[in-house]
C-alpha cells in the first residue's frame, strides 16, 4: 500500500519507421504543460526498429523542461563504458537541475544487441552490480579505480553530483536483491497487479533480512486512454511483438477507456504497492492523452486504496 504516487509517461522514443518518431522536446513540454510527474526513456542499442539513445533523448527533454523529473526506464548501464556512462548520467544530472531517476536493468529479451557493444551477454549481471558499486564514487567526484578496464586506471569525474534516486528495473529474485543493495525503488514490468503483490512483499522479506527499508515500488502501465477499439487492438499487438509474450496476456495487462478506467487499474496496482507508474500510451492525439492522463491523479482514492 502506498499514500502518494508518481505518475510519468514514456516518451515515444521508437516507432516502426523512423519517421514516426515524434518531435521528443515538445512532447515533453506538454507532459510537463499537462502536470505528470516524469517522463521516461527505454534503452536499447539495437532493436530492430528505430529507437533513440535514451540520455540523448532524455536531455532534449531536460532543454525544454524545468520540473518534471527524467527517468530511464530501464538504463542498459552494463552495455556502456564505465566511464562514460557516469559522465552522461552526471553531465545530464548536471545539466536538468537534478531531476535524474536512474533506472537500471540487466537487458536480456534482445540478446543480439550485446555483442556489437564488446559486452558479453552472460556476463551482464555481474556487470551491472560491479558499474552500481562504482558509481556514487564516480558521480561524487571521487578518485575511482575502473576495475573492469586492463589496468584497472583511476579516474575523478567532474563537474560532481549528487546520487540520483536508482531504480531497478527486473522482476528475478536476484533483480529484487539488486534493488535492496543498489536502489531506492523497484521497478517492474509486465506484471499483473496479484504478481506484483507476490513481488512486493518478497522485496520486503528481502529488505528485513539485511535490516533496513523495503525499496519503493514502481511498474509499467500500458494504457490506451481511448474508447476506441482498435487503439486497445494496437497496443496489444504491438506489446506481443515487443515482448513475445501471448495476445492472452496481453489483453490481460493493457488497459483502455476513460480516466476513471485507467484510475481504476492504477488502484489495483497501489493495492499491491505500487506508487510509481512509467505509463505506455496508445492511440492518436496524444497530447490530450496526457492531458487525460493527468485527470487519472484527481480520481485516484489514495486514502482509502
Amino acid at each position: 500500500m502506498t499514500d502518494s504516487v508518481c505518475l510519468g509517461v514514456s516518451l515515444p522514443t521508437f516507432a516502426a519507421r523512423a519517421e514516426d518518431i515524434p518531435d521528443i522536446p515538445e512532447h515533453a513540454r506538454q507532459m510537463e504543460l499537462a502536470g505528470l510527474d516524469a517522463v521516461w526513456a527505454g534503452d536499447h542499442l539495437s532493436t530492430g526498429a528505430p529507437f533513440l539513445e535514451s540520455t540523448v533523448a532524455l536531455a532534449a527533454a531536460a532543454a525544454v523542461t524545468s520540473r518534471i523529473r527524467l527517468g530511464f526506464g530501464v538504463l542498459l548501464l552494463a552495455m556502456r563504458q564505465q566511464a562514460w556512462a557516469a559522465k552522461q548520467i552526471g553531465s545530464l544530472h548536471h545539466l536538468s537541475g537534478r531531476r535524474v531517476l536512474l533506472g537500471v536493468g540487466v537487458g536480456g529479451e534482445k540478446p543480439g544487441e550485446w555483442p556489437p557493444a564488446g559486452v558479453p551477454f552472460a556476463g551482464r549481471g555481474a556487470r551491472t552490480d560491479e558499474l552500481l558499486a562504482a558509481l556514487p564514487d564516480l558521480l561524487g567526484g571521487r578518485d575511482t579505480p575502473l576495475r573492469s578496464v586492463p589496468g584497472g586506471p583511476t579516474v575523478r569525474l567532474e563537474p560532481a553530483v549528487p546520487m540520483p534516486p536508482v531504480w531497478i528495473g527486473g522482476v528475478s529474485e536476484r533483480a529484487l536483491c539488486r534493488a535492496v543493495e543498489h536502489g531506492v525503488g523497484w521497478l517492474s514490468s509486465l506484471l499483473e497487479p496479484d504478481e506484483l503483490a507476490v513481488r512486493t512483499a518478497a522485496l520486503a522479506e528481502l529488505a528485513a533480512a539485511r535490516g533496513v527499508p523495503a525499496p519503493a515500488v514502481g511498474t509499467t502501465l500500458f494504457a490506451a486512454l481511448s474508447e476506441d477499439p482498435a487503439d486497445h487492438a494496437r497496443l496489444v499487438g504491438f506489446l506481443c511483438h515487443l515482448t513475445g509474450l501471448p495476445a492472452e496476456r496481453m489483453e490481460r495487462l493493457v488497459v483502455s477507456g476513460s480516466p476513471a478506467r485507467v484510475a481504476e487499474r492504477v488502484e489495483e496496482y497501489m493495492r499491491a504497492g505500487a506508487g510509481t507508474f512509467v505509463v505506455n500510451l496508445s492511440g492518436a492525439q496524444r497530447f490530450a492523452q496526457y492531458e487525460r492522463l493527468a485527470e487519472v491523479r484527481g480520481l485516484l482514492d489514495v486514502k482509502n486504496v
